[in-house]
């Protein structure tokens, strides 16, 4: 007998009077509202000019959407069951984040190089805020009863509907609600982003490297935690074997930033038509 649990929404439909809307592309779309919120803030604090999240925002929104639905299809789409016409149904789920970060991060740095802008304090300066949108966005897996975990009988566990669950656990009602550990992750990994650059004198690039190793990190165990069919390696998924080789990619790199000489200061981050700069060397790792 349960207890207590976190219950389930029966839909992933919120209405706005006679306004339906998806509470999963609700969530990401606030996700990128506060994380571009928050970079073009932190970019602005660090000198860079005005304007630029804004500027290159359309394009990297763009890039990290397809380039989340594109890393889904290949590692996790059912194409048995959602076919041709279901690749383009984002709005049920199915965008990954390493995907939407990867594609994200590509569009950054070639704006980035036009715009002769420093890529190590850009990087810095939208890590924080991405990380923010990971933990809001989450909560659109919560919506739509997807990427929970195994059964438990833990007083958290979160309800899941018998047309949700995986086959092997049509008997079980709730599961381990991995979408909140990870939101809540998500949260530490951001206060701990800017206690460091609080309390540190950082490098260019080192923000973002231990955003990497942070989230990565605590993603490997959620990924063991996780029920839902995936591509799997030597009989571990995919995407945990993914998390632990970043997380270890990431760390050599953050303390690589840390060790390498530099004299120039990352005071110069602005470049328009008018005026543009060759980039300083800033430690941040070649585009």
């Amino acid at each position: 007998m349960m207890t207590a649990y976190i219950p389930s929404p029966a839909k992933g439909i919120l209405h706005l009077g006679p306004i339906p809307l998806h509470a999963y592309g609700l969530c990401l779309a606030i996700g990128v509202l506060v994380a571009a919120s928050v970079a073009e803030r932190r970019w602005e604090a660090k000198g860079g000019r005005p304007g630029v999240i804004g500027e290159i925002g359309v394009a990297v929104v763009i890039s990290g959407v397809i380039g989340a639905r594109v890393y889904h299809l290949f590692t996790g789409y059912n194409w048995d069951q959602g076919g041709i016409a279901g690749t383009l149904k984002i709005w049920q789920g199915g965008l990954s984040i390493w995907g939407a970060v990867g594609g994200g991060v590509i569009a950054l740095l070639v704006e980035a190089h036009r715009k002769h802008l420093a890529k190590g304090m850009l990087l810095d300066a939208v890590a924080p805020g991405v990380v923010l949108a990971q933990a809001i966005g989450r909560w659109g897996n919560y919506f739509n009863q997807e990427l929970f975990g195994r059964p438990t009988k833990l007083p958290w566990g979160l309800e899941i509907d018998v047309a949700h669950r995986p086959a092997q656990y049509l008997a079980y009602k709730t599961f381990q609600p991995t979408f909140l550990y990870e939101s809540l992750w998500c949260l530490a990994v951001f206060g701990v982003l800017m206690w460091l650059e609080h309390r540190f004198r950082t490098r260019p690039g080192q923000t973002f490297a231990l955003y990497v190793a942070l989230y990565t990190f605590g993603r490997f165990f959620f990924e063991l935690m996780r029920s839902d069919p995936a591509t799997r390696v030597l009989g571990v998924r995919f995407n945990a074997l993914l998390s632990a080789a970043l997380c270890v990619i990431a760390t050599v790199w953050f303390v690589a930033l840390a060790r390498r000489a530099t004299s120039v200061e990352p005071s110069i981050a602005m470049s328009d038509e008018d005026h543009t700069v060759d980039e300083p060397d800033l430690g941040a790792p070649a585009s």
